[in-house]
C-alpha cells in the first residue's frame, strides 16, 4: 500500500511524455521509437520521414518515430529527474516511457548523465537518466575528428550523450522595426542595451530554457561577470515581454511585435529564410528581397555548443534507439541540417533547417551544398577565463532582477535614461564611470549593483565578486551550508537566495525612482 502514492506520482509524471502521432504505420505491428525533444516541428518532420525511409531501406523493416514534446530542455530535465527519482524511491525499474532524449545543450545532458542517488530504508539506490552506450574510438573519430571545437567537447567521455549538431547564439532582428526606431542593425549584445529599444525586445526566462541560459552564459563569459550583467539588465529593462520558450522571440520579431531578441542561431536563420522566401515569392527584388528579418552572431561574443542525443535508461526499444543515433550522425542524417530542400534523396524534403552539422567530414566536399557557408571550426575560440560557477546563478538572479519585478526595473531604467545627464547617442555601455553628472553616476552605480548574501559564522558575500561565485554556489545552491542556519531546514536555498536578491533589486529600483522624482 505504501507504494500506491508513488505509483500515482509516476503516472502523473508520465503524462507530459505522451507522444504525438501523425498518421498510422503501414504495418500495425511496426516497432515504435519514442523520442523526447524540445525540437521544433520542422526538425521533427524531416528526421521522422528520413529515418523511417532509411530504416526500411537498410533493415527491410517499417518503423514509426513518435515524438514527446513536454517543453524546453530545462523543463524536460526536471521532469525526467523527478520521474527517475520517484521510481528509485518506489523500488521500481526507472524509465520505460521513451527511448531517446534529443535536443538542448551539453549542460543539460551532462546533468542527466550524473547518477541520481536516493536512500530508502537505509538502502542506497542510484541511476543515471541517460544510459551509457558502447562505442569504439574509430566510430567517434569518424564523426568528430579530435572531438573538440575550441574548448568544448563534442560528446560525453562516459558515452552517455553525443553531439548531433552545433549551435551558436545571437540576435534576430526585424529591419522594418529597426527603421521605425531609428537604430542601426545590431552587431553586438550591447547594441540592444540602449533606451531606443524600450519595449521592443523579447526576452526569455532562462529558468525555462536551457538554450537561452547558454546564450546568457555566453554574454557573461565573453564580456565578464560585471559587464555581462550590465548588458542583461538593460536588455531586460527594454523587454516587451518575457517568454517561456526560446522559440517565442524569433516569432515575435518576425511578426513585427518586437524589434530584436536573443535566440539560438537556427531559429534566427530559419525566420530570416522564411521572410526572404516570402519576399521573393511576392516578386520583390534587390534590397526589398532581403526580407524583413535578419540574424547575426555577435563576433567574438558567442559560444558554440553541441546539441546532443542520448538513450534513456530503461528505453523500451534500445536497438532501434541506437539505430536512430547512427542515422542522425551519418552523412544522410547530417545532410538534413544544412542542405537545401532537394528531391535527390539527400537533404530535407520540405524545410531548410539551417543548422550546422557536427560531422567533421561534412565541411569537406559537402560544404559547397550548405545553405549557410559557415564553418564553425574557423570561428570558434576558447573563452579566455571560463568560470564554471556562473551558470548556476543565471536563473535565480535574472528572475529576482527582472521577472519578479519587471515594471519596477523598467521604471528605474526609464528614470535613468530620462535624466538630463544621460548621454545621447553614446557608444558603448553607459555606466557610472562614463558619465559626469554625480547624481546620474550614483543612480547607475545602484542600478548595476549586486546583492550581498550571508555566509557561515557571520560572513557575507557580494555576488558581484566573481572570485567567490564557486564558494557561494557550493554553500548556497548545492546546500553545503545547510547546517549553518542560513535558511529554514524545509526551504529550498536557491529560492531563499532568490528572495534575498529580489529584496536588493526592489530597494535599488525604488531608490532610483525616488531620486529621479521631481521635488514637491
Amino acid at each position: 500500500m505504501r507504494y500506491i502514492p508513488v505509483a500515482l506520482l509516476l503516472i502523473l509524471l508520465a503524462v507530459p511524455f505522451l507522444f504525438e502521432q501523425k498518421g498510422e504505420p503501414a504495418d500495425p505491428d511496426a516497432p515504435q521509437l519514442v523520442i523526447v525533444t524540445p525540437h521544433n516541428e520542422q526538425i521533427r518532420w524531416e528526421f521522422k520521414r528520413a529515418f523511417e525511409r532509411w530504416h526500411e531501406a537498410k533493415f527491410g523493416e517499417l518503423v514509426q518515430v513518435m515524438w514527446s514534446t513536454p517543453g524546453g530542455t530545462s523543463e524536460i530535465r526536471k521532469l525526467l529527474i523527478s520521474e527517475y527519482t520517484a521510481a528509485l524511491q518506489a523500488g521500481l525499474s526507472p524509465g520505460g516511457n521513451a527511448d531517446l532524449l534529443w535536443g538542448g545543450g551539453s549542460y543539460e545532458f551532462t546533468q542527466l548523465s550524473r547518477p541520481i542517488e536516493v536512500s530508502v530504508d537505509d538502502e542506497s539506490r542510484s541511476v543515471s537518466v541517460l544510459e551509457k552506450i558502447e562505442v569504439t574510438p574509430a566510430w567517434l573519430a569518424s564523426i568528430y575528428g579530435d572531438g573538440m571545437i575550441a574548448d568544448q567537447p563534442l560528446f560525453d567521455e562516459g558515452h552517455r550523450w553525443f553531439g548531433t549538431a552545433l549551435s551558436s547564439f545571437g540576435i534576430v532582428f526585424n529591419r522594418d522595426a529597426l527603421a521605425e526606431l531609428g537604430v542601426p542593425t545590431p552587431g553586438t549584445w550591447q547594441d540592444l542595451a540602449v533606451p531606443e529599444y524600450d519595449g521592443w525586445i523579447t526576452m526569455v526566462d532562462p529558468g525555462m530554457s536551457g538554450s537561452v541560459t547558454t546564450a546568457f552564459e555566453a554574454i557573461l563569459q565573453r564580456r565578464g561577470w560585471s559587464d555581462g550583467w550590465r548588458i542583461l539588465r538593460r536588455l531586460a529593462a527594454n523587454a516587451r515581454s518575457f517568454a517561456g520558450s526560446s522559440t517565442k522571440g524569433p516569432i515575435e520579431v518576425a511578426a513585427g511585435e518586437t524589434a530584436a531578441a536573443v535566440c539560438i542561431d537556427f531559429y534566427g536563420r530559419y525566420e530570416a529564410q522564411r521572410t526572404r522566401d516570402a519576399a521573393v515569392k511576392a516578386g520583390l527584388a534587390g534590397a526589398d528581397a532581403v526580407g524583413r528579418v535578419g540574424y547575426v552572431d555577435p563576433p567574438g561574443e558567442t559560444v558554440i555548443d553541441p546539441d546532443p542525443i542520448g538513450m534513456l535508461t530503461g528505453a523500451p526499444n534500445p536497438e532501434l534507439a541506437r539505430r536512430f543515433i547512427d542515422f542522425v550522425l551519418s552523412r544522410d542524417g547530417q545532410a538534413l541540417w544544412q542542405f537545401p530542400v532537394t528531391t535527390d534523396g539527400l537533404g530535407p524534403r520540405d524545410f531548410e533547417l539551417r543548422r550546422l552539422p557536427i560531422r567533421r567530414s561534412m565541411y569537406g566536399e559537402d560544404f559547397v551544398r550548405f545553405v549557410d557557408n559557415v564553418d564553425p571550426w574557423t570561428i570558434a575560440t576558447p573563452v579566455a577565463a571560463p568560470n564554471r560557477a556562473m551558470r548556476a546563478f543565471i536563473a535565480p538572479m535574472f528572475r529576482a532582477m527582472a521577472l519578479d519585478q519587471s515594471e519596477s526595473l523598467q521604471d528605474a531604467w526609464r528614470t535613468i535614461t530620462a535624466h538630463p545627464g544621460y548621454p545621447q547617442n553614446a557608444e558603448g555601455l553607459v555606466t557610472a564611470s562614463s558619465v559626469d553628472d554625480p547624481e546620474l553616476s550614483r543612480m547607475l552605480e545602484e542600478f548595476d549593483s549586486f546583492p550581498v548574501v550571508p555566509g557561515p559564522n557571520g560572513s557575507s558575500f557580494d555576488l558581484g565578486d566573481v572570485d567567490t561565485l564557486a564558494e557561494v554556489k557550493s554553500g548556497w545552491l548545492r546546500r553545503g551550508w545547510a547546517t549553518d542556519d542560513l535558511w529554514p531546514v524545509e526551504a529550498d536555498p536557491t529560492e531563499v537566495l532568490r528572495r534575498i536578491a529580489r529584496r536588493h533589486f526592489r530597494a535599488v529600483y525604488e531608490s532610483i525612482v525616488a531620486t529621479g522624482r521631481p521635488a514637491g
